[in-house]
């Protein structure tokens, strides 16, 4: 996520632990995005935003949707694809495609390692 958002100064990438609503008031957020793929994404979302406005009125959710050609992905499908060895190209950003083949084999990590060492020597 923090290479993927690095144009823009105004992102930034965390982590929490406890409720959203907490961390939203502590790191003085007034909106909350959240995306939505599918009616039954809508009906979860939905009922999570309306509990979040009930524990804070002042934190607004806002939904947005993918592009018609990714309103099927899910981050468990193309782990799958990816998993089985199948390409992933296209579905997402080329850096998330090499960190998730580098985290499935570890073979790919030391070949991309032993590239860069070879580069680097004079």
């Amino acid at each position: 996520m923090e290479a993927m958002t690095e144009p823009w100064n105004n992102v930034r990438v965390d982590t929490f632990e406890g409720l959203m609503v907490d961390y939203a008031v502590k790191a003085k957020a007034s909106a909350v995005l959240r995306g939505i793929r599918a009616i039954s994404d809508y009906e979860y979302e939905l009922q999570m935003a309306l509990m979040n406005r009930k524990l804070e009125p002042g934190l607004e959710t806002v939904f947005m949707m993918p592009a018609e050609q990714f309103s099927y992905l899910s981050s468990r499908l193309v782990r799958e694809i990816a998993q089985l060895g199948g390409s992933i190209k296209g579905l997402v950003p080329q850096a998330v495609e090499q960190r998730l083949r580098e985290k499935l084999d570890p073979s790919v990590k030391f070949q991309q390692k032993s590239k860069s060492k070879a580069r680097k020597k004079p």
